[in-house]
Formats: C-alpha cells, structure tokens, sequence
C-alpha cells in the first residue's frame, strides 16, 4: 500500500512539473510571422548587390530589422495571445503591451495560456502586423544593434565544418522538442548574405537531406527552404532576388544568453 501511495505521488509531481512550463505551440507561417517585410537597403538583381539610385534611394524604408523581426516572432508565439472578439487598444495601450512581449528573453521558457500578454482585436501576429505595422515597428527595437552582439565573434572564430556539424545537431533537437531557433546565416569573409532566418519545421527529403521551412523576414509572402548536406557536411540555402543561393554557415541565436 505505502508503495502504491509514492508511486501515486511521484506521478502526481511528475504531472505538476511537466504543466507547469508550458511548450511552444507550432508556429503556421500565415498566422504565426510578421505580414510586412524587412527591406534591403540594396538594390539586388539575380542575388547581386548594386547601390540604390534616384527615387529608389531617396525612400524612406524599415531596413536591417532580420534579426529583430526573427527574435519578435519568436517572442509573439512564446508570450503572446490573441482575442479577436475583444476591441483593439489604442495605439498607446498597444505599444505597452507590445514591450511587454519583447522585454522578455527568447530564450526562456513558453509561458502558459493565461500568463501571456493579450492583444484584443486580432487574431494573430500577422493579421495584427498588417493593421498596426507602424506601432509594431515602433517598439520591437533597432536593427543597429544586432551588429555588435558579441555572439557574431562566432563566425570569425568557428568557421570550420564541425561546428557547422554541432549546429545541425543541435537545430534538429531543438525542432524535435518544438521549440524554435533563429539561425544567423553568413559567407563572411565573402559577403553574399548576413542575415537571421527563424527555422520552424523539418519537411521530408531525399535521402542524405535534411530540408527546414523558415521564415525570411526578407520575404513575407511564404515560407523558404535551407537544407543540410550530409556529404558535403554544409547548409545550403535557396536562391532568390537577394541570394545567389548556395552554401552559407548557419549559428545560432537568441538561444541563450550573450549568443
């Protein structure tokens, strides 16, 4: 008897810890990511670069916001909710709530249901992004300051093909429990792209392929593909207006803290 009376509360414990940190729901990329784009200040035809001219360059435009906008819709789907039946807050009241969300680390732990920041009026990040993209905008922070994280020293100092290694590994762990994970992607020293992407999903593929879904802040209108080659032990990611495409080294961020 004794012994079914500790069983019965080990897994009575056992049930409260594991509610007691909630998981991150999947991420739908047409509800769950931001409806507007984080612009180049380049030009780019076929992938190349070229310096903006006349009226292009004189237009004013929310540029250098990749990582914001990867960390922001991390931050949404962990700590936000959505009640589209309410009203919607004035632009003040939505600015405040809207810090609420951001302030908090990335990298914690989802919360639960009814600890997480409401926004009335909408019924998701993307259906409020395209109403209220200036106050969003306004207060999910600047785009300089991704430039001097001290995590980017990682691509100077571990540019080797077994940290690419460790990376993979560690991007499909972190997929298989649910969560989300923020990838910086660079050639430096060559510089066809510096850029944060939010991997989201793993998709099948063929055979000695590992293909990922994520989301571009560059590229709003759908999801894009990356994908890990197990010969050549390398990412590669697809090839768009502003991406030759090809092999780029992938680390991550917003995963802990300094990273």
């Amino acid at each position: 008897m004794k012994g079914r009376l500790g069983l019965a509360k080990i897994s009575f414990l056992g049930l409260s810890l594991m509610s007691a940190t909630a998981a991150t729901p999947p991420l739908h990329f047409d509800q769950d990511t931001v409806g507007f784009a984080n612009m180049t200040v380049f030009e780019y035809q076929n992938g190349i670069a070229h310096l903006r001219r006349g009226e292009s360059a004189k237009q004013k435009r929310y540029t250098r916001r990749c990582f914001v906008l990867c960390r922001t819709t991390m931050q949404f789907k962990k700590f936000a909710r959505f009640d589209p039946h309410a009203p919607p807050l004035d632009d003040g009241d939505l600015a405040k709530r809207i810090r609420q969300v951001t302030c908090r680390a990335a990298w914690r732990d989802p919360l639960r249901d009814e600890q997480r920041v409401v926004f009335p009026g909408y019924a998701n990040l993307r259906q409020l992004s395209k109403a209220r993209g200036f106050v969003l905008q306004r207060n999910i922070g600047y785009g300089w300051p991704t430039y001097w994280r001290l995590g980017n020293a990682r691509t100077f100092f571990e540019p080797g093909t077994g940290y690419q290694e460790r990376t993979h590994e560690k991007l499909t762990a972190v997929l298989n429990r649910g969560d989300l994970f923020v990838g910086f992607l660079t050639t430096l020293p060559h510089l066809r792209i510096n850029h944060a992407v939010l991997f989201y999903a793993m998709e099948a593929g063929p055979t000695g392929i590992d293909r990922y879904l994520v989301y571009d802040p560059n590229h709003p209108e759908g999801p894009r593909h990356l994908w890990w080659s197990q010969r050549e032990h390398s990412f590669e990611y697809e090839k768009d207006w502003d991406f030759v495409g090809g092999r780029v080294r992938v680390y991550q961020i917003y995963g802990m803290p300094l990273q």
